[in-house]
């Protein structure tokens, strides 16, 4: 079939109206508003119009949009489902965590932050650091959707797609920070949530209609027909619902809008946000269904093409530039976030809260160090984005790492008997546990098999017991921990291990919830939250509302 492309010159108009619209939205927000505050929480009084919008943009990139259609076409007709529904729920569920934060540390920059109030340097430093490494690749993986689109549709490299990219996004995003990525994210997604509403239908009756779903079945295997599919919930969904779980605690984005919200609008956004997610996520990851049904090949035999390459073959000019916008509308808004909260990190916890003398930063060389680690971070990812990892697995691997740092960081808002010492040995044990079996390093089989298993089933309880603990309480969290382990124990003993991605999870929660209250159980020292209020807030004297 012949693919439609648009060219160079019309990808560049693209782009340059693209961004150009963004930077001058961003220069709206004047200079002598500015300060190092506002620079990373936006005075933390955002209406809930802006921030509903703001977060359902954050958490809908990108590299969802391609990770989900990369579901459908490996796992079937439950991949987008199992990818999307999960993702959704999890926004959900870090609402009750959300109000806590909020509520210990209302004028708090970073969650970083509100640990080293907390506990001290070393587990502010480990938080920060995984904060960083995770904003580093969900950027890379923004700009290698972006270089794959930019490839597809036009002759331009994807060296030259990312190039472009990174530089349109540094160029709005470094003039106020936070703000700047709030105030574009509502208008990034309303042409996103459009732009999905023409796209996928436009896509499904060019193709065929209803008919391919008869003429194409002879593409799939009973399991990618089957909504009830195992080998998609093992490989895509249980795994996925431990990784979005964990970007709760180990993504800075998503906490930045949290402390940009204001607090009494936070349920309300939060609820938004999910809907607004789960359908549009779920939405286009049925294009990865029908490139599935179609018999599709995936350029290059890589699957992040399989969107544009659906696109320049289903869709005219007029709609092939709509996709466009919506994709590099997807990917911008967390590409912004990505910065804003790497900077936001530097400014506050490398700075702020340790390089500073005596806890006196000064504001104007924060703006500085954020704007220059901004810079930085885009030319790492850049230089990151050139090795084209798979997406889906790159997402999937940020969010298990942070897994290791739920229960601590969680127990440590909640828990007056958290030490640091529990809270750094059991994040750094788990790690050292997670990945010798992500990476096959270990031989899961005999008594190892076992091991792994019987503590696999444990991190299936503490999984299940967080969800529900931020909402009913601790008794009923440690009810459905313990019901949910039993419930898994007799067909996962001797079945959990053969699934290495999802093992490699459930064992860095499992272990860092054993050690975490086995080392903070008998401490005699408790915790006053009072104090974590006094110990973090505001850099600048007076920090004007938005």
């Amino acid at each position: 079939m012949q693919t439609q492309t648009l060219g160079t010159p019309l990808i560049l108009l693209l782009l340059v109206f693209f961004f150009g619209g963004t930077f001058l939205l961003s220069l709206s927000i004047g200079r002598s508003r500015e300060n190092a505050d506002s620079y990373m929480t936006a005075g933390n009084r955002v209406g809930f119009g802006i921030s509903a919008a703001s977060m359902t943009a954050t958490w809908i990139w990108a590299a969802s949009l391609y990770a989900s259609a990369t579901s459908g076409y490996t796992y079937g007709v439950s991949g987008p489902i199992h990818y999307g529904l999960w993702g959704a729920l999890m926004i959900l569920f870090i609402y009750p965590f959300g109000r806590r934060i909020r509520s210990i540390a209302p004028n708090a920059h970073t969650l970083a932050e509100i640990l080293q109030a907390r506990h001290g340097r070393s587990s502010q430093l480990i938080l920060a650091g995984s904060n960083v490494l995770g904003s580093l690749l969900s950027l890379t993986s923004n700009f290698i959707a972006g270089g794959a689109l930019i490839s597809m549709l036009s002759p331009l490299s994807f060296s030259a797609g990312i190039l472009m990219i990174g530089t349109g996004v540094l160029l709005y995003t470094l003039w106020s920070g936070v703000r700047a990525s709030i105030l574009t994210d509502f208008i990034q997604v309303c042409a996103m949530l459009g732009a999905v509403v023409i796209i996928v239908p436009a896509v499904f009756f060019a193709a065929g209609g209803p008919e391919i779903f008869v003429t194409g079945a002879v593409h799939l295997t009973p399991e990618q027909q089957s909504f009830f599919s195992s080998d998609a919930f093992f490989n895509q969904g249980a795994p996925y619902i431990a990784a979005v779980l964990a970007y709760a605690i180990g993504n800075q984005t998503i906490a930045q809008r949290l402390f940009a919200v204001r607090e009494d609008k936070i349920k309300q956004t939060f609820i938004t946000a999910t809907v607004g997610y789960g359908t549009t996520v779920i939405g286009v990851g049925i294009l990865g269904v029908l490139a599935l049904y179609l018999g599709v090949e995936p350029l290059d035999g890589d699957t992040n093409n399989l969107i544009p390459q659906l696109a320049t073959m289903y869709l005219g000019p007029l709609l092939l530039c709509v996709f466009f916008v919506m994709i590099i509308g997807s990917l911008a808004s967390t590409a912004d976030s990505d910065l804003a909260a790497m900077s936001s990190i530097v400014m506050t916890d490398i700075y702020g809260r340790n390089i500073a003398k005596n806890g006196e930063a000064n504001p104007r060389l924060m703006l500085l160090i954020g704007r220059m680690t901004m810079i930085a971070a885009t030319l790492i990812a850049l230089y990151f984005a050139s090795s084209k990892f798979n997406i889906l697995e790159l997402l999937v691997l940020v969010g298990a790492i942070w897994g290791a740092l739920v229960f601590p960081v969680i127990a440590s808002f909640y828990w007056e008997r958290v030490t640091n010492r529990a809270f750094t040995v059991s994040v750094l044990a788990a790690l050292m546990v997670f990945f010798p079996v992500r990476f096959g390093w270990i031989a899961l089989e005999g008594g190892v098999a076992l091991v792994t298993d019987i503590v696999s089933v444990i991190g299936v309880g503490v999984i299940a017991g967080l969800m529900i603990f931020g909402f009913l309480g601790r008794r009923a969290g440690i009810a459905a921990g313990f019901i949910a382990s039993v419930g898994v124990l007799p067909f996962g003993i001797g079945f959990l291990h053969t699934y290495p991605i999802l093992t490699a999870s459930l064992l860095a929660y499992a272990v860092s919830m054993l050690l975490c209250v086995a080392l903070s159980w008998r401490a005699s020292e408790r915790f006053d939250f009072a104090q974590i209020s006094e110990k973090t807030g505001s850099f600048d004297e007076a920090t004007p509302a938005t």
